[in-house]
């Protein structure tokens, strides 16, 4: 009662809160549940779906283990299986998410019959695909952790620059163009895009005259190049070939070097910055590293002088800037490696006296890309690595790498784990290889035999990922691969050969004309061939033209004396045996029309000229004029 009387109350309540708001009520009533029926319910479900699926799985192993199976029937696992007991728990009704797919059918029986291994359980397949797609990612974990297999040496050109060592290579930062130069003072351009599998280069120039080309090398922008040549005077050619600066010649009388404008000595190298586009750098025999501006070519715009232990000049063989620019790196003659700041050029950053052999040549120096490794190639036939972080001991080296030219490089891989480099051959005692080391450990991985001669420069394009190698009997090889490679040289070898036009194949062209008449209408060409047959009869079309005369001449014909006015007198109108009449019967002919009419002389001096007296005739001598001597006689 108390309960029924709360009740009551509460509806009351309600009822007064309900007229007071202006509303009829609060609602519908709560939606209320039977959990423990749900509960069971669905526990009694999952309990017969679970006996349904053990009792299909134990028929399953029976069958497997008596190794039936009628023929032509395909094994499929059931449906009842494909769903996981705990998602099963809950009824269609409250399952979320989309449904889950049916399992797939095996593709076929002799696939079961080649398997090798214990069976599988229940619902679950045996993919040969799956297993292919695990052998192609563990071949593809193997070609990234091995970098010997991205080498790209599975195809190449070869390019005939000429008959002597190509000293310099250069390729522009797209791999569209290469230029290289050689001992030869030409510098030739390949268009990789425009050439075809001829493979000629479309311009030569000779932009040093008779100097040795030395390094040769494209902007960091690709627009211009840089050309350090056996002179002292280093040169910037646009893309065509076009001069766009020199630099200036310094005055070989100054002592200090640092006092006059530009170098006064034979170039050695140069390079260009790899963020500043329109600064580059040169060494020379005058013992001097200077940067330029291409805005300003009558002044270099640094100096930096390298020096010995005692302080005094030595010659800089090579130089390079780090891959930020910030550091200037130069191997000299006395074996030494110095390393400036680029806007510090007193003193050095980094200094390692014993590098490489006093009395030597370091050929190159080479920055790894991620700026903390440098590698220098020295003329003691030696290939070493530095930490730049400490400077005082390589991190390895490597000797035996026998090197001839002052310009042998090396340089690294794309991916910063090898180093390469060329070795040199004397003539007929072997051949040149380009010779691959590990980075860290410099042991030995790879080579290529290039040719039976010497190995001058290497550069590994990290775009195109093609090997461009210089050789010391004039030819320029690339290396390249047509699955790791793209672009560059597998442009030009897939275009045939343009065939040459010969001048016997050519005929005039025939003219189409359907209103003409018959008269008017040429006759229309069957072949080439019946054409030229039918000029060699006509004797115009035919004609042989006549030979050089040779000597004086012959058969009215003069040979060529030149070409002054006095042999083209003699030749036309002196020797011209066509006019058979008497000279002075010619001249005569207009005497009395001369002296009747005169024209040019005569009327001059008319009113000047005296009146002609001529002597009279005698007719006989006197008989006393015969008896005197000759010089009594009288003059007349």
């Amino acid at each position: 009662m108390a309960d029924q009387s709360s009740d009551s109350g509460d509806s009351s309540n309600d009822a007064d809160v309900s007229s007071v708001m202006g509303f009829a009520g609060f609602g519908k009533k709560a939606r209320t549940f039977d959990l423990e029926a749900m509960f069971e319910q669905t526990r009694r479900t999952a309990i017969e779906r679970s006996q349904r699926a053990l009792e299909e799985r134990q028929k399953q192993e029976v069958q497997e283990s008596s190794g039936f199976r009628p023929v032509g029937v395909k094994q499929k696992p059931s449906t009842s299986t494909s769903r996981k007991p705990e998602a099963e728990s809950d009824s269609d009704s409250d399952v979320i998410g989309p449904p889950l797919p049916p399992q797939e059918e095996e593709e076929d029986d002799d696939d079961d019959d080649d398997v090798v291994g214990p069976p599988l359980p229940p619902g679950y397949k045996r993919s040969t695909a799956d297993s292919d797609d695990d052998d192609d990612d563990d071949d593809e974990d193997d070609d990234d952790d091995n970098p010997v297999k991205k080498i790209p040496d599975t195809h190449e050109i070869t390019l005939q620059h000429g008959t002597k060592s190509v000293s310099a290579l250069a390729l522009d930062p797209s791999g569209a163009r290469l230029i290289t130069g050689s001992f030869d003072y030409d510098v030739k351009f390949w268009d990789f895009a425009g050439m075809d599998s001829s493979l000629h280069a479309f311009r030569s120039l000779q932009p040093c005259e008779c100097h040795q080309i030395r390094s040769l090398q494209y902007s960091v922008t690709g627009d211009v190049i840089l050309v350090v040549a056996g002179n002292s005077q280093a040169k910037v050619l646009d893309r065509d070939g076009f001069q766009v600066l020199e630099c200036i010649k310094g005055d070989q009388y100054i002592v200090d070097m640092a006092n006059t404008k530009g170098h006064t000595a034979m170039l050695n190298d140069g390079c260009w910055h790899p963020k500043i586009k329109e600064e580059f750098l040169t060494c020379s025999n005058d013992g001097t590293v200077r940067t330029w501006d291409l805005s300003s070519e009558k002044k270099h715009k640094s100096v930096f002088k390298p020096r010995s232990l005692q302080g005094k000049k030595v010659t800089p063989t090579c130089c390079t800037y780090s891959r930020d620019g910030k550091l200037i790196a130069a191997g000299c003659q006395d074996g030494t490696i110095q390393i400036w700041d680029r806007n510090l050029s007193v003193h050095t950053k980094f200094h390692c006296r014993q590098a490489h052999a006093p009395g030597t040549d370091t050929s190159c120096l080479s920055f790894s890309y991620d700026g903390v490794t440098l590698a220098s190639r020295g003329g003691d036939d030696t290939l070493k690595t530095w930490d730049i972080r400490s400077f005082r001991k390589p991190l390895g080296q490597v000797s035996g790498l026998t090197s001839f030219f002052p310009m042998t490089d090396c340089c690294f891989s794309p991916d910063d784990k090898l180093l390469l480099t060329g070795t040199s051959v004397r003539k007929d005692e072997g051949n040149g290889k380009l010779v691959f080391f590990e980075r860290q450990s410099l042991q030995k991985v790879y080579e290529i035999e290039v040719a039976d001669t010497s190995v001058v420069r290497c550069l590994w394009h990290p775009k195109l990922n093609q090997i461009m190698v210089g050789t010391g009997n004039g030819l320029a090889k690339v290396y390249y691969d047509p699955v790791k490679s793209q672009r560059g040289a597998m442009l030009c070898v897939v275009k045939s050969k343009t065939k040459e036009k010969h001048a016997e194949t050519l005929t005039q062209d025939y003219i189409i004309t359907p209103h003409a008449l018959p008269m008017f209408r040429e006759a229309r060409q069957r072949s080439t061939r019946k054409q030229l047959e039918k000029d060699r009869l006509d004797p115009l079309k035919s004609h042989k033209p006549e030979p050089p005369v040779s000597g004086p001449g012959r058969g009215g014909r003069v040979a060529a004396h030149g070409g002054t006015l006095s042999s083209f007198i003699v030749k036309n109108i002196a020797l011209d045996k066509t006019d058979d009449s008497n000279p002075r019967e010619a001249i005569l002919r207009h005497a009395k029309e001369a002296s009747e009419n005169p024209y040019w002389v005569a009327p001059a001096y008319k009113q000047t000229q005296p009146e002609p007296m001529f002597a009279e005739e005698e007719e006989e001598e006197e008989e006393g004029d015969k008896d005197q001597p000759e010089w009594k006689k009288r003059k007349i």
